[in-house]
């Protein structure tokens, strides 16, 4: 499996760590006379002392959960947007338990000093880190372990393994080429340096670390060939069965009456993502209820007096699953806007649909205000309540325009569908839905609570310059 860093490095980075922690708790003892100047900070002499032992116990239980939390596995957190969660959520988690610790043990300890030591050790923490990846970025450091990388087999597969071997090239991947048995593949692209026969010959004279197998099930027999053939030399093989493209996320192997096999329907997110994701959206619901129940009210008003119909509009989506649900949105259309639905909808030089317009004609007065702002938007926090969506993930779609999806489209309704998403905060309306696709299935591969923070953080800068909203 690909590392980001070898184990002498995980070493190197647990000691690292566990001197930034130490350094942390002496500065934060520094620094806390100081603090007594605040007005909200009880004051404590100069000479209070913090017991020695802390000095080893407080670095040694952080040390810990980060390592309990795969922190040091070379095998993950190979992006840095997932290395800051890991390292988030491992520090949350090392200071709940040195909290629980101190307050068994040394419960006399200043508060502000612990929660001073606590954030400096953080930065620490993650500064390191990125000042490291920076002088990577930057030529300074060298990779500690690269792959010279065969890929068997030139087809759409092995296409897409090579998009993903140029997406780690950072972390010292490096695609040597191809091996294909077509003739016409092999005389349209330089990159294909043999038939599956030459694997030994090219392994050789490219150095090869992993050969890694794309090919169709019908190749069956070829596949047992190159894998006997190159058993002799020192290079890991690695194989990707063409029916992966079945699963409509991700493969896991389990059990299922006693025999490993692989689930194609997985969950995208795992029970324990999929607790943390629903507690973080009823919390923040639940914490902007009484600002948000004002402004609907106000909504609510202005909608009844503009003219007649309903305030609330409530419409059939497609939600995880591909369970239909009704959502909710103040009306911002005429009344009879869904019979003038063939007033704007159009279709592209590719023939996909288009069913959105800035200068949608159905649109009120108040509605055009309402969709600018994304206040329209606002009762879908009682969808969020009961169940029916999220805070993120992608946005709930029209039945009649998934019936028109294709099969890798409908990968997106493997998590809760969202209030805002990833495509919302990379173009929102002004990208029809064949292009937005794309954007939540990256959202359903990476996802995290992390990720779901940096999208909510992103999608106020997007509503306030209301950008793509229409």
């Amino acid at each position: 499996m690909l590392r980001r860093f070898s184990i002498d490095f995980a070493v190197f980075s647990i000691i690292l760590d566990a001197l930034l922690v130490g350094a942390s708790l002496w500065l934060a003892v520094m620094i806390r006379p100081a603090l007594s100047n605040l007005p909200f900070v009880r004051h404590v002499p100069p000479g209070m002392g913090t017991p020695q032992v802390l000095y080893a116990l407080l670095p040694l239980l952080w040390v810990l959960v980060l390592l309990f939390t795969s922190q040091y596995d070379g095998r993950r957190n190979l992006r840095f947007w997932k290395e800051l969660a890991t390292l988030s959520f491992g520090s949350l988690l090392a200071v709940t338990v040195m909290a629980g610790v101190l307050y068994l043990t040394y419960r006399d300890l200043s508060r502000v000093l612990f929660v001073t030591f606590a954030l400096l050790a953080f930065v620490l923490l993650v500064g390191w880190r990125v000042a490291y990846r920076a002088a990577y970025h930057l030529g300074l450091l060298h990779s500690v372990d690269s792959h010279n990388v065969l890929i068997v087999g030139a087809g759409v597969l092995g296409r897409e393994v090579e998009n993903q071997v140029q997406a780690y090239q950072v972390l010292g991947l490096r695609l040597v080429g191809f091996l294909d048995d077509d003739p016409i593949k092999r005389d349209a692209d330089p990159n294909i340096l043999g038939v599956l026969t030459e694997a030994r010959q090219v392994v050789l004279e490219q150095d090869v670390d992993d050969v890694i197998i794309a090919l169709p099930p019908r190749a069956y027999q070829e596949v047992f060939n190159l894998v006997s053939e190159l058993h002799t030399l020192p290079v890991k093989v690695w194989m990707i069965p063409d029916f992966f493209n079945l699963a409509l996320n991700k493969t896991v192997v389990e059990e299922f009456a006693g025999l490993p096999m692989l689930d194609l329907r997985a969950p995208a997110l795992s029970e324990t993502q999929r607790l943390m994701k629903r507690a973080f959206d009823l919390l923040l619901v639940f914490l902007s209820t009484p600002l948000l129940l004002p402004v609907m009210a106000l909504i609510a008003v202005a909608i009844r007096l503009e003219g007649p119909g309903p305030v609330l509009f409530r419409q059939p989506r497609v939600g995880e699953n591909g369970r239909i649900f009704q959502m909710l949105k103040f009306r911002t259309m005429v009344p009879n806007a869904e019979a003038l639905r063939h007033l704007v909808e159009s279709r592209d030089e590719q023939g996909q649909l288009i069913h959105k317009h800035a200068n949608d004609p159905r649109v009120t007065r108040v509605g055009r205000w309402l969709r600018q702002s994304s206040l329209d938007e606002l009762p879908q926090a009682f969808n969020i309540l009961i169940g029916d969506m999220s805070l993120v993930g992608p946005r709930p779609e029209l039945p009649y325009l998934v019936e028109k999806y294709q099969s890798w489209q409908r990968r997106r309704f493997a998590v809760p569908q969202g209030l805002t998403g990833w495509w919302q905060v990379n173009g929102r309306s002004d990208r029809p839905m064949h292009l937005n696709t794309e954007d939540d299935l990256y959202y359903v591969q990476n996802y995290s609570v992390f990720l779901d923070m940096l999208i909510l953080i992103k999608t106020v800068g997007v509503v306030l310059r209301g950008k793509g909203a229409f």
